[in-house]
Formats: C-alpha cells, sequence, structure tokens
C-alpha cells in the first residue's frame, strides 16, 4: 500500500477498536506505534531509530520520560508524548514536550492520544517550543491537504528543512480552518456583527443580533451547501440542476431498485450526509484495495459505493432518504442485499469486516 493507503487503514482500525482501547498503554500500543510504524516507517524494535521512554534530565526535573524519540544520524529529530485516546489533548499534557524540546536536536514535537495527531516546532521563538501546534492531524477525518506535509516526516521521504520552512503557513492556515468552522457551527456575536452591519442599516440591538444570529447561521450553511453542489456536478459531469445538498428525496418505493436504475438519467439528490457516509465505507475499503478503486454514484434509491466504478462490484448501498429510518445495505455473493439499520454514521463502522469482505471478493 502507498503512504495515504496505509493513513486510511490506520484511521479504519482506529474507529474500528476505539472502544476497546482504555488506558495510556493500550492506546499506545494499538494506534501510537502502529503509525510510528506503518506511517512513518521506522522500526519501532530497534533502539537506534525509535527510544521509548525516552530520558533527557532537564534542570532540576530529573527522571522524567516522553514515550518516544525518533532517531535520525544520531540525533533526536522528533519527540512524541502520548495519551489515553479517550482523553482531549490540553497545553497541559505538553509540559514535558516543552521542557525536553529545548535540551535536544528535535526541531518536531508531537502531542497525540493516538487519534488526534498535534505536531509543534518552534516558529515562534528558536529552541522554544510553540505553544500551538502547526498541523493537526485527525485521522477520524484526515484533511488530505495535510497527507503530504504528514509524509515528509516518514523515513523514506523525511525532509526536516521543508517541514519546518512550512511550518508557519501550516500553523496559520490550519487555525483559520479550524476558527471558520467553529464559527460556521456556532457563530459567535462578534461573527454576526461582522455580517449584520453589512447587510442591515439599523442599530445592532440584542433583538437584531438574536434574529441575525439565527439568519446568519443558516446563510453560511446554504453557501456550504451551493459550494458541494458545484463541485458535485463538476466531478459527477452533470447537466441537470442539482437539488441543494442536504434537502430530503421522497422515499423510494418498496419495490427493489434494479443495479441499472444507478445509470438511469434522472434526477438525484445528494446530502452531505450521504457523502461523509461515502468517506467511512472507503476508508474501511482502503484496507484492502488502493482509496482510487472505490466510487460512489447516487441513484432515487439509494447511495451506491462501488468498486472500480462499477455496478457489478457494489461494496455497500446507503438507503439515507427516509428522514426517519437509515439503512447501511450489503450484499452476499448472490447479490442478496440486506439492510442494517443505523442510529448514526459510527454504526457503519460496526459493519467493517462485511465490507472488506465484499472488496475482496472483486479485488
Amino acid at each position: 500500500m502507498d503512504f495515504i493507503e496505509r493513513l486510511y487503514a490506520l484511521a479504519a482500525k482506529v474507529q474500528n477498536q476505539s472502544e476497546s482501547v482504555d488506558t495510556e498503554e493500550a492506546t499506545k500500543n494499538a494506534f501510537v506505534m502502529p503509525f510510528i510504524a506503518t506511517i512513518l516507517g521506522y522500526d519501532v524494535f530497534d533502539p537506534l531509530e525509535v527510544v521509548p521512554e525516552f530520558t533527557a534530565d532537564v534542570g532540576i526535573k530529573r527522571g522524567e520520560k516522553i514515550d518516544y524519540a525518533i532517531v535520525r544520524d544520531g540525533e533526536v529529530q522528533i519527540l512524541i508524548e502520548c495519551k489515553v485516546h479517550r482523553g482531549e489533548l490540553t497545553l497541559e499534557h505538553a509540559s514535558q514536550l516543552y521542557r525536553y524540546f529545548g535540551v535536544t536536536n528535535a526541531r518536531v514535537a508531537v502531542l497525540t492520544n493516538g487519534v488526534v495527531w498535534q505536531f509543534y516546532s518552534d516558529i515562534d521563538s528558536p529552541n522554544r517550543m510553540d505553544q500551538k501546534p502547526f498541523l493537526v492531524l485527525d485521522l477520524r477525518e484526515i484533511d488530505d491537504t495535510l497527507v503530504p506535509e504528514i509524509q515528509k516526516l516518514s523515513k523514506d521521504a523525511f525532509d526536516l528543512d521543508s517541514i519546518v520552512n512550512a511550518a508557519e503557513e501550516l500553523k496559520y492556515v490550519g487555525a483559520l480552518k479550524r476558527e471558520i468552522a467553529a464559527q460556521f457551527r456556532e457563530p459567535t456575536d462578534d461573527f454576526v456583527r461582522f455580517f449584520t452591519t453589512r447587510v442591515y442599516d439599523g442599530s445592532f440591538t440584542a433583538r437584531v443580533r438574536e434574529q441575525f444570529s439565527i439568519l446568519v447561521k443558516k446563510a453560511t450553511k446554504q453557501y456550504l451547501n451551493d459550494q458541494v453542489n458545484d463541485r458535485l456536478k463538476t466531478a459527477l459531469g452533470a447537466s441537470a440542476p442539482m437539488a441543494p445538498v442536504g434537502v430530503a428525496t421522497a422515499p423510494a418505493s418498496s419495490a427493489e431498485v434494479a443495479e441499472a436504475d444507478l445509470d438511469r438519467d434522472t434526477e438525484i439528490t445528494t446530502t452531505l450526509e450521504e457523502l461523509e457516509g461515502y468517506q467511512i465505507v472507503k476508508a474501511i475499503a482502503c484496507s484492502e484495495v488502493k482509496p482510487q478503486r472505490v466510487f460512489h454514484r447516487d441513484s432515487k434509491s439509494y447511495f451506491a459505493v462501488l468498486l472500480d466504478d462499477n455496478n457489478r462490484k457494489p461494496i455497500a448501498r446507503l438507503h439515507f432518504n427516509s428522514s426517519s429510518k437509515k439503512y447501511l445495505g450489503l450484499l452476499d455473493e448472490q447479490k442478496n442485499e440486506t439492510r442494517h439499520p443505523i442510529e448514526s454514521l459510527d454504526e457503519i463502522y460496526l459493519h467493517a469486516e462485511e465490507i472488506r469482505a465484499a472488496v475482496r471478493r472483486y479485488a
């Protein structure tokens, strides 16, 4: 598997096993060591490459240990501190990294709970670890734009100068993206005021703020939906106008729809929820095949995930059109479909092995 395939395969493993991992040691064994070994490519059993429980006494602090130090050419290059995966990462968790960063040659420090990986450097002040990460990788929702930067830290493509030179831009672009996402989810008063004063001539009173808080949230959501629709029309080559993303279609009839329905020239609605479900199925399937081989097609009856964009190679079907019930459709070797009710998209991971088995039948 290539780099991005290994990353998606590990992401699927994290999702599948997260409920069984309860301690810091289990987090290291199940998630962190596989990341170091399979993603970064370092031999976790070679102390010349990966030093567990790394010690570098700092001032009056004696005997403190960093979970892992990655060594290249006899010099420590990357420090990794781990926390249990169920916990949120905070600045307090990075205290040992701060102390160790200045007394080693490391230019990159990593704080992780196995799911979220925060990468730090010394952008703001030389030899002093920044308080904010320059890159955040979340295995629950991989940002593909970050993958080339992560790869620069791997053993085969190690490029520290490039990483450090790009770190400042990565830091601020990443922080801005997270802030924009937070504002779109729950706009602050300042965000609401910023847009309101550009379209409303009256005073920004408490009543106006309350009214426009709802309107700004609705407008930003509709804007994102419009952008997704434009991308979908370009990607799918759609010539007919598409219904807005997020608007539910009428429930399909009770009759089973033939596979050829996917090829009919009918107006369809593709929702964000369907696309998110597709990404989960794709992440699971990537443990068996390259991600470029996993496609999706939408129809009025269901959203299909296919191998090689072939109707005869269905991996799964997402029956999300009903507003009250959602089903994951899985097919056996005779193409008989079994619909599994799901309450949330996360429940797709409960059927990971069946999805992989379907991929293996065609691969």
